[in-house]
């Protein structure tokens, strides 16, 4: 793994309406996105610390790359992923598994964004 602590150093989440699509992580997430200057290509940025784990990544509008239903899956850290999945419907998404119990590996919940993709959320409790 060439000397990283964890195998994924970054991940992009292809959505055709941009807008939407920020507004949904935005209040989700409670966080505010970044954009990240790239040429042809509009990207905004969930930030990151490349010196505390885990890992950085953006939502990624480029003609001509579809979005939803691929077979990637992204979770997104949380203190308790109950309170981030109260959060889904009223931004647009919708609950494809609710909070349950991954054993001593903690919880997550499975929802859809609005561009539907698949994405996860991952608590310890």
């Amino acid at each position: 793994m060439r000397g990283h602590a964890n195998a994924a150093c970054w991940f992009e989440i292809y959505v055709k309406d941009m807008p939407r699509a920020k507004a949904f992580y935005e209040g989700v997430l409670a966080t505010e996105l970044t954009r990240l200057e790239a040429p042809g290509i509009e990207m905004w940025t969930f930030g990151g610390d490349p010196e505390k784990p885990g890992c950085g990544g953006a939502l990624v509008h480029l003609e001509g790359v579809p979005c939803g239903g691929s077979g990637t899956l992204v979770y997104f850290s949380c203190e308790d992923c109950a309170v981030e999945e109260s959060r889904v419907a009223a931004h647009g998404g919708s609950i494809h598994r609710s909070k349950m119990s991954i054993g001593p590996f903690g919880f997550i919940t499975l929802a859809t964004d609005p561009e539907g993709n698949l994405i996860g959320f991952h608590s310890l409790k």
